[in-house]
């Protein structure tokens, strides 16, 4: 599994790389503001190949909401984005084959303008995004530093931000695909319907990224379940669980909160029944891995491996990293805060800018796992849990 989705994975984590050195946020945010549909058809469509997690995504559509983005144009960046990206599609198409790999970014675009919409219809005359000030989108000049923060952002940053989830993805798909009987899901797969319902429930509250997830996808159909199941776990999967519903719910609404939840739910559920109904079989054929027996028929070839490799020792220096990041602060103006919201080291790192922006901050460590930040310096705490908040996440001290 690992040599098949390497090499792809590879030039995801590198295009996205140029995306995000080469194209500045505010251009995001600016073609996202309005509630007609045009906005939210834009922000599906650039929601679609960008590498977010469903963390991820949320201050980044939530710093378009305050910069005066609708609510409708930023819940269908929200349900888009995690979604897929460059690097999922690629990794798809590697593992799941083509069909897959198309039909997932459509599933994605449709649902997110559906959602997009329902939103907007749903939204009182008069409500517009309140603008503040959010942290700087500081990006180096010249083409050579932007090829720098290219290669940085791709290869450090954003495998650092999925690569926990990445792995868990494989050793789960690796443990179905050896432990799992072939029969197992037979009765589930007879019945798409109820297998579809019985993957929701666990998608929904699940927390996976969108690479992540294919693996586990791919072991429950070479397992027996329908592949428009597997589509419904990879859509619903990346796309919705309780800490995106709790901060959406924030910001933008309950209302808002519970359509994109439904509108995620409902499109999953289509386009799975779709897969399984009118679309021929044999483009969702896995061929290559029969009966989960993928490592006895695969040729280690010496590029795919040497990718793999590559891969495993970036994944290995963003653990150490993580490990390593943890440094003390001393000093005698130290207050400590609670943050609510930090699913990721994507996450992790926006709150860090955003506080280090604050008047008098000297130092900060945010710690991932403690859900704490500890601040240095002669500071105001209200400004820095304004600073918290405006980049989507809650602070208390």
């Amino acid at each position: 599994m690992l040599n098949e989705m390497s090499p792809y994975i590879l030039l995801g984590f590198l295009i996205a790389g140029v995306m995000h050195a080469f194209i500045p946020q505010h251009t995001f945010a600016r073609h996202l503001s309005g509630r007609g549909w045009k906005a939210v058809v834009k922000s599906a469509l650039i929601g679609v190949p960008l590498p977010l997690c469903s963390c991820g995504v949320l201050p980044t559509a939530i710093a378009m909401r305050r910069n005066g983005a609708s609510r409708a144009a930023s819940t269908s960046f929200l349900i888009a984005t995690p979604q897929t990206g460059v690097d999922s599609i690629a990794a798809t198409w590697s593992l799941l084959g083509p069909a897959f790999a198309v039909v997932r970014p459509v599933a994605a675009l449709v649902t997110a303008v559906f959602g997009g919409v329902a939103v907007g219809k749903a939204e009182k005359d008069g409500d517009v995004a309140v603008a503040c000030s959010v942290a700087s989108d500081e990006r180096p000049v010249g083409f050579g530093g932007k090829c720098v923060s290219a290669l940085k952002y791709g290869f450090l940053d954003l495998v650092g931000s999925i690569g926990g989830w990445l792995v868990a993805g494989l050793i789960i798909a690796a443990l179905i695909t050896v432990y799992v009987p072939e029969d197992f899901f037979s009765m589930l797969g007879r019945t798409p319907i109820l297998s579809m319902l019985a993957v929701l429930v666990i998608a929904i509250p699940m927390y996976v990224c969108a690479t992540g997830s294919i693996p586990i996808a791919m072991s429950l159909v070479l397992k027996g379940l329908s592949p428009g199941t597997a589509l419904v776990l990879l859509m619903a999967g990346p796309a919705a669980n309780f800490a995106s519903f709790t901060l959406i719910s924030r910001e933008m609404g309950r209302r808002s909160a519970v359509i994109y939840l439904l509108s995620i739910v409902a499109g999953a559920v289509a386009f799975g029944l779709m897969i399984d109904y009118i679309l021929p079989s044999g483009w969702f054929a896995l061929g290559g891995m029969k009966g989960g027996a993928c490592h006895a028929t695969h040729e280690f070839g010496v590029f795919s491996t040497g990718c793999s490799v590559i891969l495993v020792a970036l994944l290995l220096a963003a653990f150490v990293r993580r490990i390593t990041n943890k440094h003390r602060i001393t000093g005698n103006m130290i207050k400590e805060y609670v943050i609510k919201g930090m699913n990721c080291p994507h996450c992790q790192a926006t709150v860090t800018k955003s506080i280090s922006g604050v008047k008098g901050v000297t130092q900060v460590d945010v710690n991932l796992s403690s859900g704490k930040a500890t601040v240095e310096g002669e500071h105001n705490a209200d400004d820095v849990i304004a600073a918290v908040r405006a980049a989507g996440f809650d602070a208390e001290k």
